[in-house]
């Protein structure tokens, strides 16, 4: 029996077109989560963007306190949180305050900020973003655990800082650390002992980085006197299935070209190619995205299993390919068909199914005589005057109708 469940979830930036009403989007978003939770999905991250026009949640905190409402099990992530944006006491009170809200629902996921132009405008070096995201953990997790903490570095003091109130959760809420291909993620994680949300899995260089990054985790908790747990550990990947894999690509055509737009002129990230190839095909055939059926998503997690080693959670990257009734359709469908092939949810049911199979003469053989034997009382009190031929003929009696 499957001791260790695959868990799953989303990971929603989110990714929005100019074409859509933001306001209707921001909806849609958090109707998302509220079908997952439905559904069984067990965690949802929710991003933190402030320019580009495209990822339209500006504060996780203020989307997991209004989803937690709506939802009863599901786990809520930032997704991530940007650490250099944040004073630390300030962004440690608010997602403990969250934590209580939620009682124990909220996580928390950290990294150094995805977009420049954010960076920018709150005048934030880049090239001291990643620096300042470690600084900054150093004390969140302190802060977080109850613990008091001063500190005074160039950019935010803290002065006997501590929480007003002890973490909901203990030791402290979950906490990931975004990686991708550099190992800057991985470092932090390890240092910390944190579990690490591996944005870009499906990616060239994401996935075979995944392998390494693990390992340079682990060796840096080693160092640090901390441990690592793979199922601490999240790994994304875009995904849309549907019934056939005709079906699935002719859905996808609805928003795929919005969203390679958004990456190739606004993220600049190269994850499709320009050679005027269908970027279908493309994102098919490297591995970047399931477009398909639910054997292909078994098959990509799959891969990514064989790939890490393992690890605890899939989240699929919402990306709104497809409209809203296919997007909820590809979710359901993960649900239905994928997930109980890495949850053993069927495991005692396909046991109970061949054994009831197995000795079916055996028990078909007892419930025979058990229904011969009624009868057989029944003609020995009352006659065969009620009794049908049928029942005579099961019986092996000779019955006249005449």
């Amino acid at each position: 029996m499957t001791t260790q469940k695959l868990r799953f979830g989303a990971f929603i930036a989110p990714f929005h077109p100019l074409r859509d009403n933001p306001t209707l989007a921001i909806e849609r978003d958090l109707d998302l989560v509220v079908l997952m939770d439905k559904l069984g999905y067990d965690e949802a991250w929710i991003g933190e963007h402030h320019s580009a026009g495209y990822e339209l949640i500006a504060s996780p905190e203020l989307f997991i306190a209004t989803v937690a409402e709506r939802t009863r099990r599901i786990k809520l992530g930032t997704g991530v949180s940007s650490l250099p944006y944040h004073h630390p006491l300030m962004l440690a009170d608010r997602i403990n305050q969250l934590d209580h809200i939620t009682r124990g629902r909220v996580m928390l996921g950290v990294g150094p900020g995805a977009l420049p132009s954010d960076a920018f405008m709150m005048g934030i070096p880049v090239e001291k973003q990643r620096d300042r995201m470690d600084e900054a953990l150093d004390v969140l997790v302190p802060l977080l655990r109850g613990e008091t903490v001063s500190h005074e570095s160039d950019w935010f003091v803290l002065r006997e800082a501590r929480l007003q109130m002890t973490p909901y959760t203990r030791p402290h809420v979950e906490i990931a650390v975004a990686s991708q291909v550099s190992p800057t993620g991985a470092r932090a994680a390890g240092k910390q002992g944190l579990g690490m949300l591996s944005i870009g899995a499906t990616s060239a260089g994401g996935f075979n980085a995944l392998a390494s990054n693990w390992a340079i985790a682990e060796d840096m908790a080693q160092s640090s006197g901390q441990a690592m747990d793979r199922s601490a550990w999240r790994l994304v990947g875009p995904v849309h299935i549907a019934e056939t894999r005709e079906k699935a690509r002719a859905d996808v055509r609805f928003g795929l070209e919005h969203w390679l737009y958004y990456f190739r002129e606004i993220a600049a990230l190269p994850l499709a190619a320009e050679d005027g190839g269908d970027p279908i095909d493309r994102m098919i055939e490297t591995g970047l995205a399931v477009i398909g059926t639910p054997d292909d998503a078994v098959a990509q997690i799959e891969r990514l299993q064989q790939q890490s080693g393992g690890f605890g959670a899939f989240l699929l990257m919402a990306h709104n390919w497809a409209d809203w009734r296919e997007t909820q359709q590809s979710y359901e469908l993960m649900a239905r068909y994928v997930f109980p092939k890495f949850q053993g949810s069927n495991e005692n049911r396909e046991a109970s199914l061949h054994w009831t199979r197995e000795n079916r003469p055996t028990f078909m053989g007892q419930a025979q005589v058990a229904v011969g034997a009624r009868i057989r009382a029944h003609i020995s009190e009352k006659g065969t005057d009620n009794i049908g031929p049928e029942i005579l003929a099961a019986m092996g009696a000779k019955h006249n109708a005449e």
